[in-house]
């Protein structure tokens, strides 16, 4: 009876099992056939043949010019940090990269559908003539970038040394508009600077350091070790890590600057996205070499994507304080997917996370000390610092920039003197073992 009784309870549920499986295939299946490629391939070849054979200017309907316009119009309803890349396009990235390229010397995003301003890079162009983070670039040599998306217009930004180009741009702080007549060049960029826009890295008052990252490159952390290394031969006692107008860069670069002031095989930062083949984590393979020395972490609007990866991991880890306002929110990641015709697809897929699980994209780093300072006091403490700033400056303008203080910056010393002052003046723990281990020897024969 038993037997029986089990029996069938088996034989059920295996029936159960084996209809709630089909039912799930027939809802796949119903699924797949909704959104089946082939119907839209279909259309798709269709229209491509209808273009080409009837559409007036035949000059522009090669098939090449044809799928790649398809491509760029299907990436750009994506989001804003995908493209399609043309060649040209695709050697310009890499160039970029390499901290060599051509153009204003502009980072530009999408933000609430604007051509805007990330940051504008050291001793570019666009730094010179006073172009702001923030800024929206609203035409292009007379055309409105209202309707023409990322791509086209960093494709309309870069361009040959020496030709000029016309930009008309609208500043939210202010609802000015401004227009800037430059001229485009090749700009050779150090990723690590010191507070004088060199590479000689003094020590200041109370032997605190300073370095910029101006960009995350292919050699950014090697000059990071040297810098670090200058420091700390003079007697470093803190670190300030200025990330403010940093744009971002190549993520294993971010994670060599972390590596640099974290134990090995600490988590920095993780990246989640729809194919688990993008999700993995990244961990220190060095070790801390300012073995626990304070560090401050300038952060501001300008500071986004890998800037954003090293102020958060090592706020998270209480490695570090991060000092100035909340930054870009450019936390999602885009693979290059080379391509057999020399093009590429940029493609984001995946987000970065802090090692605790704080989400960077749209939201950004918030400091743990905010000081806030004017668009004007900005400008000034960039020209103040850029290598001919000031001389190109009208002699009414020069006083006024030579006497700007850095707010952040000032803030962010101070904290780091104190914590010296703290940590030297405090009294050493008492060794409450002594008495115990008194204690034993006196009961020693």
């Amino acid at each position: 009876m038993k037997r029986r009784v089990i029996y069938g309870a088996v034989a059920a549920v295996l029936s159960l099992n084996l209809l709630v499986g089909a039912w799930v295939f027939h809802a796949s299946a119903r699924t797949a056939e909704k959104d089946s490629p082939y119907p839209s391939l279909e259309l798709f070849s269709t229209v491509l043949e209808r273009v080409r054979k009837d559409y007036v200017d035949g000059q522009k309907t090669t098939y090449q010019d044809l799928v790649y316009g398809a491509l760029k119009g299907m990436i750009n309803t994506l989001d804003p940090h995908s493209e399609f890349m043309e060649p040209e396009k695709f050697h310009e990235l890499q160039n970029d990269t390499q901290g060599v390229f051509g153009g204003l010397g502009i980072v530009v995003s999408m933000k609430d559908n604007f051509v805007t301003v990330v940051a504008p890079m050291d001793e570019s162009p666009g730094f010179k003539a006073g172009i702001m983070t923030g800024d929206r670039i609203i035409k292009i040599d007379g055309k409105s970038t209202e309707k023409m998306g990322l791509t086209e217009a960093v494709k309309n930004l870069r361009g040959e040394a020496d030709t000029m180009i016309k930009l008309t741009v609208l500043r939210p702080s202010t609802t000015e508009v401004k227009e800037f007549n430059l001229k485009r060049s090749v700009i050779n960029i150090d990723m690590v600077k010191d507070i004088n826009g060199k590479k000689e890295f003094p020590l200041g008052e109370n032997k605190i350091g300073y370095v910029r990252l101006v960009q995350f490159g292919e050699k950014t952390g090697d000059e990071l070790e040297k810098a670090l290394r200058t420091l700390k031969s003079q007697g470093m006692q803190g670190l300030v890590l200025d990330l403010r107008w940093n744009p971002g860069g190549l993520l294993e670069q971010a994670v060599a600057v972390c590596e640099k002031f974290l134990p090995r095989r600490q988590l920095v930062v993780t990246t989640e996205g729809r194919n688990p083949a993008q999700n993995s984590e990244r961990k220190a393979n060095g070790h801390d070499e300012l073995n626990n020395m304070p560090i401050a972490v300038l952060v501001n609007l300008g500071s986004a994507s890998a800037s954003e990866i090293v102020a958060g991991c090592l706020q998270d880890l209480k490695r570090a304080v991060v000092v100035g306002e909340r930054s870009f929110g450019k936390g999602s990641v885009q693979s290059i997917l080379p391509l057999p015709d020399g093009s590429a697809l940029r493609l984001t897929t995946a987000k970065y996370y802090t090692p605790s699980h704080k989400v960077i994209h749209e939201e950004g780093i918030t400091p743990d000390i905010t000081v806030p300072m004017t668009d004007e006091e900005e400008r000034d403490i960039q020209l103040q610092r850029a290598p001919g700033g000031v001389e190109s400056l009208p002699e009414k303008d020069r006083q006024r920039v030579l006497n700007a203080h850095d707010l952040q910056l000032e803030r962010a010393t101070d904290l780091l003197k104190g914590i010296n002052l703290f940590t030297q003046r405090a009294p050493l723990p008492e060794k409450r073992v002594a008495k115990s281990e008194k204690a034993v020897e006196t009961v020693k024969p």
